[in-house]
C-alpha cells in the first residue's frame, strides 16, 4: 500500500466534507461543489490556472446542448404525441406499468430523463385515476425507468458524458454514441421485465384509488376558510356545522384575531371573521363551502373565486428539487403580485401541516393547488421550478414541426455515431439550429438548461482531477488491490458497481461519477486489465439511484404526487438493484472483457 501524503489528506478531507454536505441537503449541490473547488484551489491542491477548467470539459458542453435539444422536442409535440398512445393500453396494472416504463426508458435514452418523466407524469396520474389504481404504482416505476434509460446512449445522462470525457483524457478516445447500448439495453430489458411483472407489486399503496371527479386524489389539502357576515352558520357550534354539511373535513385550528385555538372543541362556536385552518380532499372542501357559504381565505384577500368561470382555472403542481421556492413561503414569493396566481391549498403527503397557509415553508415534493389564467399559471410554474400535475390536453404537435425536430435530432445522432464530428460539437450545432428555426424560442434557451447540474459538473471535475493528480485515487486502488489474493477482478468489479450504487443513492449521480472514475481506472491499471468494464460499472451504478428519494431528481419529483415516504423507495429499489447487479456483471464482461 502506498504512503499517504498531505495533499492526499487535504483532498480526502474536502471530498468527505462535501459528501457530508451532499447527504445533509442543507445546501444545494452546486453551491457545495463551488465551495469544494474554491477550498481546493486556495489550499493549493487544484492549480489556479485549472480552477475553472471543468467548465470547458466536453461533458459540460454536451449536457447543456442536450437539454436545449430536449426542449425543442417537447415544444414540437413529439413526446406528447407518443404519450397520447398510452391511453389505449387498457386498465390492467401490468400493461399500464409496462407501457409507461417502456416509453420513459426509450425517451430518456435520447433526452433529459427528468424532462421525460415530467412529461409522462400527468399521463401516469390520469391512467391511475381512470383505472382506480394508487398513483404510486405507476409513478415510482416511471421515476426508476427514467434513470434506467439513461444507461443506453452517450447522451442519456450526464455521468455517461463524464465517463466518456474521462476515458478520452486517459486513453485518447472517448465512447461513441452507442458504445453504452449493448450493456444498457441488456440491463434495461431485464429491469423492464422485472418492474412490469413483479416490481410494481412491491410498491406501497400510499394513495387511495383515483376518481373521475377529483384531480388526482391527493389525500388531503391544507387550506384556510374565512367566515363571512352573510353565512347562517355564524354563531353555530362546530358539532352542528359538521352534522349539517356531512363533509369529511377536519378543522385543525380556529384563528380569531390574534388568538389561535388548536384542535377546537366540538362545541366551540364559530364567529364572523374567524379563519379556519382545515384539512380535506378537494371535493369534500367544495361540498363544505357550498353548504356553509364560507369562503376560502385566498378569495377574501384577492377577490378571486374558488372556481371561476371564464379563463380562470385550478391547477395542481409539485415543487421540484431545484425550485427556488424551497424554504420560502407564499409571502416571500409574492405569488399574487408577481404572477397574478393564487395559492389555494397545500398538500404534503404523510405530514399534517398546522401552520397558516401563508406561513407554510415549501418543501420539494409538496403539491400546490394554484388558481389563475392558463398563461399566468404556466409562467409561474416555469419560473418557480414547479411541475404541472393537473390534467391537461395532450396536444398533438404540428406535423411539420414534429418532422423538423426529429429530423434534426436524428441527423445529429447519426453524425455522432459515425464519428464525423465530436459529440459536443454536433449537439451544440443541433441546439443552435433548433433555436434558429424557432423550435426553441430565444427566451427558453437558458431556461431549458439545468444550471445547478452545469455548475456542479464544472466545479467538481477539477476536484475529482485533484484526487487523481495527488495520487489519492491510486492510494484507494492500491488498498483494494492489496486484497487481490482473496478478491478476484470480477469481485472487485462488483464492489465498484455496488459502491457506486450506494453513493448515487446519497449524492448527485454526476458527482458520483466524478469521484468513482479515477478510483476504478486506478484499480484496472493495478490489475493490468482493461479499464472499460470498470468504467461501465460506474455508468450503471450512477444511474441506479433507487434506494432513496434524494439520490436523483426523478425520485424526488414523484414523492409528493405519489404520496411516497422516504422508506418506500428501497422496497422496489433494492430488489431492482440486486437484479441489475446480477445481470450487469456478466453483460459487462461479455461486451467489455478485461
Amino acid at each position: 500500500m502506498l504512503p499517504i501524503t498531505i495533499d492526499q489528506i487535504i483532498v480526502f478531507l474536502i471530498l468527505f466534507l462535501s459528501l457530508v454536505l451532499f447527504i445533509q441537503g442543507r445546501f444545494r449541490y452546486d453551491i457545495i461543489a463551488l465551495l469544494a473547488l474554491c477550498s481546493a484551489t486556495i489550499i493549493g491542491v487544484v492549480p489556479w490556472d485549472h480552477a475553472f477548467s471543468g467548465f470547458a470539459n466536453p461533458a459540460v458542453i454536451t449536457v447543456a446542448a442536450v437539454l436545449v435539444i430536449s426542449r425543442g422536442l417537447l415544444n414540437a409535440g413529439v413526446v406528447e404525441m407518443i404519450s397520447g398512445w398510452l391511453q389505449k393500453v387498457g386498465n390492467r396494472p401490468t400493461m399500464q406499468v409496462s407501457a409507461l416504463t417502456g416509453l420513459v426508458i426509450t425517451l430518456s435514452a435520447f433526452m433529459n430523463n427528468v424532462g421525460a418523466l415530467a412529461l409522462l407524469m400527468p399521463v401516469g396520474i390520469k391512467m391511475a385515476r381512470n383505472s382506480a389504481l394508487p398513483v404510486s404504482l405507476l409513478l415510482l416505476p416511471l421515476a426508476f425507468g427514467s434513470q434506467i434509460g439513461g444507461m443506453i446512449t452517450l447522451i442519456g445522462t450526464p455521468p455517461n458524458l463524464i465517463i466518456s470525457a474521462f476515458r478520452a483524457e486517459h486513453l485518447g478516445q472517448g465512447y461513441g454514441m452507442f458504445d453504452f447500448s449493448p450493456v444498457g439495453l441488456g440491463i434495461a430489458l431485464f429491469s423492464f421485465v422485472f418492474i412490469g411483472l413483479i416490481g410494481w407489486r412491491l410498491i406501497p399503496r400510499r394513495t387511495g384509488s383515483g376518481s373521475r371527479d377529483d384531480f388526482f386524489h391527493i389525500k388531503d389539502y391544507i387550506t384556510e376558510i374565512y367566515v363571512p357576515e352573510d353565512t347562517k352558520f355564524a354563531g353555530k357550534p362546530l358539532r352542528e356545522i359538521y352534522k349539517a354539511t356531512n363533509a369529511k373535513i377536519t378543522i385543525i385550528q380556529v384563528i380569531r384575531g390574534s388568538h389561535t385555538r388548536p384542535v377546537p372543541f366540538m362545541y366551540e362556536k364559530i364567529k364572523i371573521g374567524d379563519i379556519l385552518i382545515v384539512q380535506a380532499a378537494l371535493d369534500e372542501l367544495k361540498k363544505f363551502l357550498n353548504i356553509t357559504g364560507f369562503q376560502l381565505e385566498e378569495k377574501k384577500i384577492t377577490q378571486d373565486g374558488f372556481i371561476q368561470t371564464g379563463d380562470s382555472l385550478l391547477m395542481e403542481a409539485t415543487i421540484s428539487l431545484e425550485s427556488p421556492t424551497i424554504g420560502l413561503n407564499v409571502k416571500d414569493i409574492d405569488l399574487w403580485s408577481s404572477f397574478g396566481v393564487s395559492l389555494i391549498a397545500v398538500a404534503r403527503q404523510g405530514i399534517l401541516v398546522k401552520e397558516r397557509l401563508k406561513d407554510i415553508k415549501f418543501q420539494a415534493g409538496d403539491v400546490l393547488l394554484l388558481q389563475g389564467t392558463e398563461g399566468l399559471l404556466k409562467e409561474a410554474i416555469k419560473t418557480l421550478g414547479f411541475y404541472p400535475l393537473a390534467e391537461r390536453g395532450l396536444k398533438i404537435g404540428v406535423p411539420k414541426r414534429i418532422a423538423e425536430s426529429i429530423g434534426i435530432f436524428a441527423l445529429a445522432i447519426i453524425i455522432a455515431a459515425l464519428g464525423l464530428l465530436p459529440v459536443q460539437i454536433i449537439f451544440t450545432l443541433a441546439a443552435v439550429v433548433m433555436v434558429l428555426i424557432q423550435l426553441v424560442p430565444i427566451r427558453e434557451i437558458y431556461e431549458s438548461i439545468d444550471w445547478p447540474v452545469i455548475i456542479l459538473l464544472g466545479a467538481f471535475i477539477p476536484v475529482g482531477q485533484a484526487m487523481e493528480d495527488t495520487g489519492g485515487a491510486e492510494l484507494i486502488a492500491s488498498t483494494l488491490l492489496s486484497f487481490q489474493t482473496i478478491l478476484s477482478p470480477v469481485i472487485l468489479l462488483t464492489i465498484i458497481l455496488i459502491v457506486t450504487m450506494l453513493l448515487s443513492a446519497l449524492i448527485n449521480n454526476a458527482a458520483t461519477a466524478v469521484l468513482m472514475a479515477p478510483i476504478s481506472f486506478s484499480i484496472a491499471t493495478g490489475l493490468g486489465v482493461s479499464p472499460d468494464p470498470f468504467l461501465m460499472a460506474i455508468v450503471i451504478g450512477a444511474s441506479s439511484a433507487f434506494l432513496t428519494p434524494v439520490g436523483h431528481q426523478s425520485n424526488a419529483l414523484v414523492m409528493g404526487p405519489a404520496g411516497l415516504k422516504f422508506g418506500d423507495y428501497w422496497k422496489l429499489g433494492l430488489p431492482l438493484e440486486i437484479v441489475i447487479v446480477i445481470v450487469s456483471i456478466p453483460v459487462i464482461l461479455y461486451f467489455w472483457p478485461m
